[in-house]
Formats: structure tokens, C-alpha cells, sequence
């Protein structure tokens, strides 16, 4: 299963599940992370299945070695393992992919240019509360420029997200219930706080749903991980 963003705009933009891959066991089946107990040539399976999905060459793929921080680089087409959490482009042809298993996907894209007019311009985000808290947003943001739109993709929801006093104190008081987080909410307030006029949410709980999601809190730390992929056609 895979859910599709209608972005305005030259854009292709999918979230994934963990359905319709190739990997087996726990990583059943479309686990996108090589840095999970996978076999290495079906997780490469898998990410070219996703590329195919949005038109994508996979040898351009283009993604992080993620580490929960706040840093948006530039992506370059074949480019992989920097430590980052967010990756933009505006240039036609280079999928950019950010993986998750309970943080949050989100895809920003440029509705009008900032630096010319009418260009396209996007960003994948991995955001969980460390990275949501530093910043990735606003630099997810920033990077791309102009009048933009967004979509927050599954992650885990405020039904099952609890969080201990020192991550809660760092939150409005008004985005937490009996020690749960609406990282959802949490999400988008940032991305309207940057300027985003237009946000969609999918509003899907990853641990609440085995069987279309993976999750690091219900799996306890051993499963595999989905994505937003993005790219400007």
C-alpha cells in the first residue's frame, strides 16, 4: 500500500507502508532501513520498488544516515549516509527518501519560487521530538522557500506516543493527554509557525496498525521502517 500526496505542482510524492516488498519475517515486507537485521539485497529490492512507484531511477536516490537532529542538506542524485534528518532539491530527476518506524514523514514543496519565479522546489523530513524540537522543520522550511504546502505522513499517534516529564516540559501542555504526545499536532503547528499556509495529515498511528506499519515503540526496537519519497518531475 502506498499513499499517494497529490502535490501541487511538478511533484511525485508517495508514503509507504511496510505492504508490497520483497523482505520477510519481522521486516515484512517493504522495509525500506538497511540498518535493521534485513538482508541487504532485499532491502535494495524494496527501495527500487519504491522508486518505481513515483517514476523514480533508484540509482538517484538520494537519502540520510539519520540521527534525530536538525540539519536540511541539499541532496545530490546517488548521494547516501550523511548524518542528517532532512534532505531539498529543485533540481527535475533526484528522489529524495526519509525513513521512519514511528517518527513522522513529512514532504514540503514550493507552490511559488523564492529564488525564481514559479520553480519547484522540495523536502523530505525525518521528524521525531528531538529533531521537531531543534528545528528540522524550520530548516526543512527554509531550505526550500517561496509559498509552500505540506503533508505529515504516519507516525505514531497521541493514542500510543507516551513520553516521559522531561520530553512533555519541553512541549505546549496543550499537545499532551495523561502523558501522551500528539507529535501530529506538534508537527504541524511547527510547519504553520514556519509559514506553511497548507497542511495535510494522514493522521495514521503507526503502532496502532501491524499490519500496514512498522513501529519501534510496539516492536520493540526490532522491525523495519517506511518513508516519504519525493521527487520534481
Amino acid at each position: 500500500m502506498i499513499l499517494r500526496w497529490e502535490a501541487p505542482g511538478p511533484y511525485a510524492v508517495a508514503f509507504s507502508s511496510r505492504q508490497g516488498g520483497v523482505s520477510e519475517g519481522r521486516y515484512a515486507s517493504l522495509n525500506l532501513g538497511l540498518l535493521t537485521g534485513d538482508d541487504p539485497e532485499r532491502v535494495g529490492e524494496n527501495r527500487r520498488l519504491l522508486c518505481e512507484e513515483v517514476g523514480a531511477k533508484p540509482e538517484r536516490l538520494a537519502l540520510n544516515r539519520q540521527v534525530h537532529g536538525p540539519i536540511v542538506r541539499r541532496a545530490e542524485a546517488g548521494d547516501r549516509g550523511a548524518h542528517a534528518d532532512g534532505l531539498w532539491t529543485d533540481e527535475p530527476g533526484v528522489p529524495l527518501l526519509a525513513m521512519t518506524a514511528d517518527c513522522l514523514p513529512v514532504a514540503v514543496v514550493r507552490l511559488t519560487g523564492a529564488r525564481s519565479a514559479d520553480s519547484p522546489g522540495l523536502a523530505v523530513l525525518h521528524v521525531g521530538w528531538r529533531g521537531l524540537l531543534d528545528g528540522v522543520i524550520a530548516n526543512g522550511v527554509e531550505a526550500v522557500g517561496g509559498r509552500l504546502a505540506a503533508a505529515i505522513g504516519p507516525g505514531i499517534g497521541p493514542c500510543c506516543y507516551e513520553v516521559g516529564p522531561e520530553v512533555a516540559s519541553r512541549f505546549d501542555a496543550d499537545l499532551l493527554s495523561g502523558g501522551k504526545l500528539d507529535l501530529w499536532a506538534a508537527a504541524e503547528r511547527a510547519l504553520r509557525a514556519a509559514g506553511v499556509a497548507e497542511v495535510e495529515r494522514s493522521d495514521l498511528c503507526t503502532s496502532c496498525h501491524p499490519d500496514l506499519f512498522f513501529s519501534h515503540r510496539r516492536d520493540q526496537g526490532d522491525t523495519g521502517r517506511q518513508g516519504v519519497i519525493g521527487l520534481v518531475t
